[in-house]
């Protein structure tokens, strides 16, 4: 049995890695972090049998961990992993895993040094849709794939009702890691190197907008440039509705994704029907991370060396470094930047 721990509570923990971690019962969840008394009280009375802590170390040194699952604010992120890898403890990390490229590499260094797994939450590679394409493009169904495009349209962020309460306000905060680029850009950052197989990542060209007097982005307009493919992402916290919707075609067909409808559009013969089950569209998706969770635990199985484990943070490593081009790109009125050296 697996003893791990939840750094951070808030709604991500409670609705969706709370029911992940459920799903296997080789772990038990035996501590929490979080530093918020609000919080603690929710997760007592959700799960009364736990311990928890308000200080990181304190619960590190006292509990026999095997991993942590770090879900508080991105801004948070780096420092805690840090403190778990030291201490020779796994670590699974919400989005993203860093906020700069420094974090990042010593977070991997430190894991290397320590023979430990960090890795990030990706899970909307874990997605049915998103399982089904890449299924048909592993199957040629599309051909060669030539374009992608991803449209995540909120109304607002996240966890605005819970904000206004005081426990959610990370995603309107610039010195919390607050952001649609942090919030939904890494997302498709890594979903788009999914999508295209790994094929490597030239440049982006990115538009950034604010909202006045905000230091913080609530829309993004992203063009993602891979070797032999163009990947396309509209980001907005502004829209008067919720979608999310993609676009993806090749050589030999089309595939359009609305929520958990999948319509194949071959470039001859009929139209098919492949849409999948899914829980509805929410900001949560609990099956998701438990496929995430499964990923992870056969990680630290297999040790840091395995191949989930690499793949994971050169995803990352990729996401972070999009991210930091895109900011460029946007302060110059949207002029092609280049990632492919970043990368290594």
């Amino acid at each position: 049995m697996l003893r791990g721990a939840i750094s951070g509570f808030g709604a991500v923990a409670e609705r969706a890695h709370l029911a992940g971690w459920q799903a296997h019962p080789e772990v038990a969840l035996v501590a929490l972090h979080e530093p918020v008394a609000a919080r603690r009280h929710a997760a007592l009375r959700i799960l009364p049998n736990i311990r928890i802590y308000d200080d990181l170390e304190l619960m590190i040194a006292g509990e026999r961990l095997d991993f942590i699952d770090i879900a508080s604010p991105p801004a948070y992120h780096a420092a805690t992993a840090l403190a778990a890898l030291k201490a020779g403890v796994d670590v699974l990390v919400e989005k993203p895993l860093a906020l700069g490229v420094r974090d990042f590499e010593t977070l991997t260094d430190t894991a290397a040094h320590a023979d430990r797994v960090v890795m990030c939450v990706h899970n909307w590679k874990h997605a049915p849709a998103y399982q089904r394409a890449r299924e048909l493009i592993d199957r040629g169904r599309l051909g060669r794939l030539e374009y992608v495009s991803l449209q995540r349209i909120r109304a607002r962020p996240a966890g605005e009702v819970q904000a206004a309460a005081g426990s959610e306000r990370w995603r309107r905060e610039a010195a919390s890691g607050g952001g649609i680029l942090i919030d939904h850009g890494w997302h498709i950052f890594y979903l788009a190197q999914f999508l295209f197989g790994g094929a490597p990542l030239e440049g982006i060209a990115a538009r950034l907008g604010s909202p006045p007097g905000s230091e913080i982005e609530d829309f993004a307009e992203l063009r993602i440039d891979f070797d032999g493919g163009v990947a396309q992402a509209h980001l907005s916290w502004r829209g008067p509705a919720r979608r999310t919707t993609a676009l993806m075609y090749g050589s030999d067909g089309m595939l359009e994704i609305d929520g958990d409808r999948v319509t194949y559009y071959p470039r001859e013969g009929p139209v098919e029907d492949l849409s999948v089950a899914d829980v509805a569209d929410d900001s949560y998706h609990p099956s998701w991370f438990a496929d995430v969770a499964r990923e992870f635990l056969a990680a630290v199985r297999e040790g840091p060396a395995s191949a989930a484990a690499r793949r994971n943070l050169d995803e990352a490593r990729s996401a972070l470094a999009l991210m930091g081009a895109a900011r460029e790109s946007s302060r110059a009125r949207g002029s092609y930047v280049s990632v492919g050296e970043r990368i290594g």
